[in-house]
């Protein structure tokens, strides 16, 4: 595709700092929802500096040649809540999320040392276009339900558990998507650059004049915003004063040292059972986000800055994104597709955003008014992120023969299985529905891989061609 900055390029100025903006915006709601959903301590103030520091370490492995951004990783959902199970201690429990992330770190590190030995040729055998397309896809489409689980709430709940109602919810996630839209495809340059940020800001709108109506008429249907939220950052007795302008975020070192007395070699064994498997599983899914990215910005990142440099990065930033902010580090779809709409593959965007992410997690104002964003607002932007994803999947299907019977049926595995939320549990080890789909894909290519070329269908299609 046409890029308006490529991945060497530097925007200049306010331009810049709007730009990082967007990608800080589009990586948001999904790297502050992991230590939501967690807990125990955890912040999305720190998993936002975990996010900018293991950014900036992937960026610099990279040699800024990948415009890639490292958020919290859902996959380690189930690892990290292994980590306080049993009743341990916060202080022992902050201390396993520190040593599970830099166990899975090192499996990537392990890795990379494999291929800088073997090359990288024999894995684009192993997942061919047949099998990485598909899988880009799932990526997208696994996605859905949360993204429109998303658009139909608001933040607002009351003493009697009622919530707003989900049409009135619909209504400004649409006006969101609207805007996205609106603005990516009619859009002046500028307009094109930034449509999520002006697409939030429209949605944030329409939800809040919703809520001011509804607390003036007592209607809670149409009540989306909780700007109860702000109040926790603010002084006592209805003050306007935030109780410190800038705030130090709850880093997870600062407890993890005090559990060291606790450590056994039992717990070790636990959190390596939970963090080691689950971190080959996010390697293929490594693998596709890059692939994906290649076929956005024209060149094989696999090759240059090459997958042994990304893996390092992934690997080592998740490592210092834990210390900081207790989550494990993934490469961003979000990230990808927000580049893939705007054009913008600037890697100094990436790195701005970082900065700021880490900049963001000091200043209370802004971490106030970012946890006040209603989920139906963001459900309105990742539907658009979510479903570039999937559509650049299908994308790579384009020049697959899919009148090829081995790559109809890889194809055919990996989205219906996918799709169809197939996934297998061993122990206190989960493999997601997207690496369970894409170690089918490559078990069919692999079993197929003999096949003619001239299978059935292929026949079919070459006939209808001469006929034509």
């Amino acid at each position: 595709m046409k890029l308006t900055y490529d991945v060497a390029d530097k925007p200049k100025g306010a331009q810049l700092l709007i730009l990082a903006l967007q990608q800080m915006l589009a990586i948001l709601a999904a790297t502050i929802a992991v230590p939501m959903i967690v807990r125990n301590g955890l912040t999305p103030a720190a998993a936002m500096f975990g996010a900018g520091v293991g950014t900036i370490v992937y960026q610099l492995f990279t040699r800024r040649k990948s415009p890639v951004f490292l958020g919290s990783s859902f996959a380690f959902l189930g690892s990290m809540a292994s980590a306080f199970a049993g009743g341990v201690s916060m202080q022992l429990g902050m201390l396993g999320l520190i040593l599970g992330a830099v166990l899975a770190g090192m499996v990537y590190v392990v890795i990379a040392a494999v291929i800088r030995i073997v090359g990288v040729e024999w894995l684009n055998r192993l997942m061919p276009p047949a099998v990485i397309g598909p899988t880009v896809a799932i990526i997208g489409l696994s996605l859905a339900g949360n993204a429109v689980g998303d658009l139909q709430k608001g933040d607002v709940v009351t003493d009697a558990g009622l919530t707003a109602s989900p049409h009135a919810a619909i209504i400004c996630g649409l006006v969101t998507l609207a805007t996205v839209m609106v603005c990516s495809t009619y859009g002046k340059k500028t307009a094109r650059l930034i449509p999520f940020i002006l697409g939030i800001l429209a949605g944030y709108a329409c939800a809040a004049v919703l809520t001011v109506i509804g607390s003036l008429a007592d209607i809670t249907a149409i009540k989306l915003v909780d700007f109860s939220v702000f109040k926790s950052y603010m002084m006592p007795e209805d003050s306007l004063t935030f109780r410190s302008f800038l705030s130090l975020p709850e880093f997870t070192f600062k407890e993890a040292f005090r559990g060291t007395g606790e450590f056994t070699g039992s717990y070790f064994m636990t959190i390596f059972a939970a963090y080691v498997p689950v971190a080959f599983v996010v390697f293929a899914e490594h693998v596709a986000d890059h692939k994906n990215l290649s076929s956005i910005i024209g060149r094989d990142l696999l090759k240059e800055p090459g997958l042994t440099n990304t893996l390092l990065g992934d690997g080592v930033g998740s490592m210092a994104g834990a210390f900081f902010g207790g989550c494990p580090n993934t490469t961003y779809g979000e990230s990808i597709a927000c580049v893939a709409i705007t054009g913008n593959a600037s890697s100094v965007t990436i790195l701005t955003a970082a900065f700021g992410c880490i900049l963001f997690s000091f200043i209370t104002p802004l971490i106030a008014f970012v946890d006040s964003i209603p989920s139906c607002v963001m459900g309105g932007v990742c539907i658009a992120l979510y479903g570039f994803i999937a559509v650049s999947g299908l994308k790579m299907l384009q020049k697959v023969d899919l009148g090829n019977n081995r790559n109809l049926f890889t194809a055919s595995v990996i989205l219906i299985s996918g799709i169809g939320g197939l996934s297998l549990s061993f122990g206190k080890v989960t493999i997601t529905e997207i690496a369970t789909a894409l170690i089918l894909g490559i078990l069919t290519n692999l079993l197929l891989s003999k096949a003619p070329d001239d299978a059935p269908a292929a026949q079919s299609e070459s006939a209808q061609k001469k006929k034509n």
